[in-house]
């Protein structure tokens, strides 16, 4: 059976948080398949928001998750998906 985790990142402070949570994406960076980044470029907005597609167990997951959610400003959510 193949399973992914899903998570979403929502950043409040984009500008301020960025750098902290590109490293922490960096340092777990080999259990990231897809990484998309999206904000409201029109207005530049200070909110933004990084889905990741995730290939890594559950552990590896709660340990990622909690590492953004310990940066102020950041809201993680996440799913697991099975697929048969």
């Amino acid at each position: 059976m193949k399973h992914s985790t899903i998570m979403a990142i929502l950043i409040d402070k984009r500008t301020d948080a960025a750098p902290e949570v590109q490293q922490i994406l960096t340092d777990y960076g080999c259990l990231i398949t897809t990484r998309l980044g999206m904000h409201e470029s029109s207005t530049c907005a200070d909110e933004g928001m990084i889905i990741l597609d995730l290939n890594a167990s559950q552990s590896e997951v709660a340990k990622l998750k909690t590492a953004l959610q310990a940066i102020s400003g950041v809201n993680v959510k996440s799913m697991e998906l099975n697929f048969n």
